[in-house]
C-alpha cells in the first residue's frame, strides 16, 4: 500500500512538472517569437514608399528621354530651315536692283513678293522651331533633375531598409525556442502528462512558428543592396544628364557657331536620360521584389504570433 501510494505521488509530481515545462516552453516561444511582425510591417511600408519614389524616377527619366528624342527631331528641322534660308539668300543674289534689266515689271514684282513671303514664312517657322527646341530642352533638364532627386531619395531609403542584426538574432532565438518546445511536447506526450488540448496547442505553435525555417531573411537585404546600387547609379547618371542637358540648352551653346558640339551635348544628354531610366527601373524592381520577400516573412510572423494567442 505504501509502495503504491509512493508511485502514485511520484507520477503526480512528474505530471505536474512536465505540464509546467510545457507551459514554460510555450511562454518562451511567445517571448522570442512575438513582436517580429511589427518591425516587418514598418519595413514593408518603407519598401512600398521606396518603390513609389523610384517609380517616379523611372517615369521622369522616360519623359526626359522622350523629350530629348523629340528635341533631336526639332533640331533636325531647324537645320533644314537654316539651310533653306541660306539657299534663299543665295538665290536673291547681290546685284543692286537699279542694275537689273527688268523686262516684265509685273512678273518681277510678283516674284519679289513671293520671295519675301517665302523668306518671312521660313523665318517664322525657324523662330517657332527654335522656341520649341528650347522648351523641350528645358523640360528634359527638369525631368532629369527630378529623376536624380528621386534616385537619391530611393538610394537612402533602400540603404536603410534592411534586416537589422537584432531581428536576425530574434528569429534564430525564435527557432531555437520552437525546437525546445517540440522536445518538451514530445516528452509530455510520452509521459502522458499533458492534456490533449495542451498538446494540440503546442503542436499548432510549433507548426506555425517553425515556418521561419522556410524564410530566407537574407534575400531582403540582397534586394535592398540591389535597389541601393541601382538608385545610386541612376542618381549619378541623372546628375550628369541634368548638367549636360542644361549646358546643351544654354544660350552660349545654342547661339554659338559650333553646331556639332551642341549636337554632341544633346546626344549625350539623351544617352544619360536612357541610362538613368534603366537604373531607376532596376531599382523599382528590386524594391518591389523586396516587398514580396518582406510579405513572406510577415505572413510567417503573423501566423506564428496568431498561434501563440
Amino acid at each position: 500500500m505504501r509502495l503504491t501510494f509512493g508511485i502514485l505521488m511520484s507520477l503526480m509530481v512528474g505530471a505536474a512538472h512536465a505540464n509546467t515545462d510545457l507551459t514554460a516552453a510555450i511562454e518562451n516561444v511567445r517571448t522570442t517569437c512575438g513582436n517580429i511582425s511589427a518591425e516587418l510591417s514598418d519595413m514593408k511600408k518603407m519598401a512600398g514608399i521606396a518603390t513609389a519614389v523610384t517609380g517616379v524616377g523611372t517615369v521622369a527619366g522616360g519623359v526626359a528621354l522622350d523629350t530629348g528624342i523629340a528635341k533631336t527631331i526639332v533640331d533636325k528641322e531647324i537645320e533644314e530651315l537654316e539651310a533653306q534660308i541660306a539657299r534663299l539668300n543665295a538665290d536673291r543674289g547681290d546685284v543692286p536692283i537699279e542694275h537689273l534689266q527688268i523686262e516684265d515689271e509685273a512678273l518681277f514684282k510678283r516674284q519679289v513678293t513671293e520671295f519675301i513671303a517665302s523668306y518671312q514664312a521660313t523665318e517664322q517657322e525657324l523662330s517657332a522651331a527654335e522656341k520649341k527646341s528650347k522648351t523641350l530642352g528645358n523640360v528634359r533638364t527638369g525631368t532629369l533633375a527630378t529623376a536624380t532627386a528621386t534616385n537619391i531619395a530611393g538610394a537612402v531609403m533602400s540603404g536603410t531598409n534592411r534586416v537589422k542584426g537584432d531581428l536576425k538574432q530574434q528569429i534564430d532565438e525564435c527557432l531555437a525556442s520552437v525546437k525546445t518546445l517540440s522536445n518538451v511536447r514530445m516528452q509530455a506526450r510520452i509521459d502522458g502528462s499533458a492534456t490533449d488540448t495542451d498538446l494540440a496547442h503546442a503542436e499548432n505553435i510549433i507548426r506555425a512558428c517553425d515556418a521561419w525555417t522556410t524564410v530566407d531573411i537574407s534575400s531582403i537585404n540582397k534586394r535592398s543592396t540591389g535597389a541601393t546600387v541601382s538608385s545610386g547609379i541612376g542618381a549619378g547618371l541623372g546628375l550628369a544628364g541634368t548638367i549636360t542637358s542644361a549646358s546643351a540648352n544654354s544660350k552660349d551653346i545654342r547661339n554659338g557657331d559650333d553646331k556639332q558640339r551642341e549636337k554632341n551635348l544633346n546626344t549625350a544628354a539623351n544617352v544619360l536620360a536612357g541610362g538613368t531610366t534603366a537604373a531607376s527601373l532596376s531599382a523599382t524592381i528590386f524594391n518591389a521584389t523586396q516587398i514580396s520577400a518582406i510579405k513572406r516573412a510577415a505572413t510567417v510572423a503573423d501566423e506564428c504570433e496568431g498561434a501563440l494567442k
